[in-house]
């Protein structure tokens, strides 16, 4: 009766009484089956069809030396705009850096105050990034072109201690050395007159004007090492168009405020000059946008190493065009900044890859 019920009958037996029961699969075909070299190869085509193009070696490297060069061009056009403050030419950048981004704003629709919990971040990335490039500016106008360069490329160092102390990063011994011979650096060029005496050589008018210039490029260095440490916090949580919106905008503000407050406002007097405020604009707009298109397709650490060309365009655009020579302070306080720099980036870099081996073992 069970047997004509179907109650024990295997599933294929169900459909009815005449039914007879499926066959058994196939068995596997053997390793060195034609068919399965075929199939092999057939699978092996389609993965390395879906594969990205291959890019080009040291391209992101290349890109590093172009922005480079951009900027120290622009740096270069900066010493030779004359009647025309340092504040000002900083708020004719930001309007550039407001015009370029505003279509992208639009584009992403990342809207223009950005997400809840990160405006205070993103003020504070704006007032001291936007500070850090009128200092830098100013810096630029009062001292050499090769020493405010040099003074500024001390950021790396300043961000690693500042992570330390606001984010809780490591700070090891390496990081104290490489602090303690940017200091050497910036004081071999600053050359303070209580250790090298009244007789200076080797400066561009004045020494208490030197002496503004330093301190500006080193508040500058400390002010870009803060934006980074800010960015570092917000992770990428916020679109980078909105970062240099808030850098464009209040920039321009400040720069606003201060020309009233100093009364320096006024409008370039030849057309040169207003021809080199479109420069510097346009060329410190490729240089972000190419040390971008860098950290895109290379990895932090060499873009950070080959940074250091910064400090060689300087001193080779110093020479040429600005008659100036640099003394042997200048380069030796050069070596030790660049030597610091250069180990700091070599050791983030170094310890991010061995977490990055960590995590995929």
């Amino acid at each position: 009766a069970d047997s004509c019920s179907g109650a024990g009958a295997a599933p294929g037996d169900r459909a009815g009484l005449d039914s007879t029961p499926d066959p058994p699969p196939p068995p596997p075909c053997p390793p060195e089956c034609p068919c399965r070299r075929v199939f092999t190869n057939w699978n092996l085509l389609s993965v390395a069809g879906t594969k990205k193009k291959f890019a080009c070696p040291g391209l992101g490297l290349f890109y590093t030396i172009l922005s480079a060069f951009l900027f120290s061009v622009a740096s270069l056009f900066l010493k030779k705009i004359e009647d025309v403050h340092s504040v000002e030419i900083s708020a004719f950048r930001c309007v550039f850096q407001m015009a370029f981004v505003l279509p992208g704003l639009i584009y992403y629709k990342t809207g223009f105050l950005g997400p809840k919990g990160k405006q205070v971040f993103l003020f504070f990335r704006g007032f001291l990034g936007s500070g850090a490039m009128i200092l830098l500016y100013y810096a630029f106008q009062v001292m050499p072109l090769a020493d405010a360069t040099v003074i500024t490329f001390s950021s790396p160092v300043f961000t690693s201690l500042l992570a330390w102390i606001f984010l809780k990063e490591k700070y090891s011994l390496w990081d104290l050395l490489f602090t303690l011979f940017t200091i050497t650096g910036v004081v071999l060029i600053a050359r303070p007159p209580f250790l090298f005496g009244s007789n200076i050589t080797g400066i561009e008018g004045s020494y208490t004007n030197h002496l503004k210039g330093t301190i500006a490029a080193v508040i500058s260095a400390v002010s870009t090492a803060s934006t980074f440490v800010i960015l570092r916090k917000m992770g990428k949580s916020v679109h980078y168009f909105l970062s240099i919106w808030y850098y464009a905008v209040i920039g321009l503000i400040v720069c606003i405020v201060a020309l009233f407050v100093i009364d320096e406002w006024t409008l370039p007097y030849c057309g040169t000059d207003r021809f080199l405020l479109i420069l510097i604009g346009l060329l410190g707009l490729g240089g972000q946008i190419f040390l971008t298109k860098a950290l895109q397709i290379e990895k932090a650490g060499p873009v950070a190493i080959m940074k250091t060309m910064d400090v060689v365009f300087a001193f080779i655009l110093q020479i040429l065009f600005l008659n100036h020579l640099p003394t042997w302070w200048t380069v030796g306080g050069a070596l030790c900044v660049v030597a610091s720099s250069s180990g700091t980036a070599i050791r983030k870099w170094q310890q991010n890859s061995k977490k990055a081996k960590e995590n995929e073992i």
